[in-house]
């Protein structure tokens, strides 16, 4: 993975993160934290790069649902 590559997922990570502690419900909270990790542990050694970037497009996604529904 390029070195961009990885500082924009790892940027994407901590935005979601950040992003999930604002939930007011601390069960809807922990889910999203929970979610967040195991995907992105799931996905760590995915060298392909047009995988990653549907994967940092998918994450875009869903860090604005995040961002709404907070």
């Amino acid at each position: 993975m390029a070195a961009s590559s990885r500082a924009q997922v790892l940027r994407l990570y901590r935005a979601l993160l950040r992003e999930s502690q604002r939930f007011s419900g601390y069960n809807y909270r922990m889910y999203a934290i929970r979610r967040i990790r195991d995907a992105f542990r799931e996905n760590k050694n995915i060298k392909d790069s047009e995988k990653i970037e549907e994967l940092v497009n998918k994450a875009k996604v869903n860090l604005e649902v995040i961002h709404r529904q907070v």
